[in-house]
């Protein structure tokens, strides 16, 4: 595991020892998000990574969706803190 993605976990996990939780996996797929809208802004042709990107962006939408059906309080948290929905 690369140490960017051992500081996200640590930064958004719930306790000590939480690596899966729904708010951590949205966290690791903004940043991979991020990574891969960068990569295509250089590599336009690059169709097999714009569709990985898009399913990325499907599952965390799903996952967000998940969060503020349990916890209304805790989603706007972490959109705050990933800095989603302006």
């Amino acid at each position: 595991m690369t140490t960017q993605k051992k500081e996200i976990i640590e930064k958004h996990q719930v306790h000590g020892k939480d690596t899966g939780s729904a708010p951590v996996q949205v966290a690791i797929m903004t940043d991979r998000i991020s990574q891969l809208t960068d990569h295509l802004k250089t590599h336009k042709k690059d169709k097999h990574s714009r569709r990985g990107l898009l399913g990325l962006v499907g599952k965390r939408r799903k996952l967000l969706q998940y969060i503020q059906g349990k916890d209304a309080d805790a989603y706007k948290s972490l959109i705050e803190k990933l800095g989603l929905r302006r």
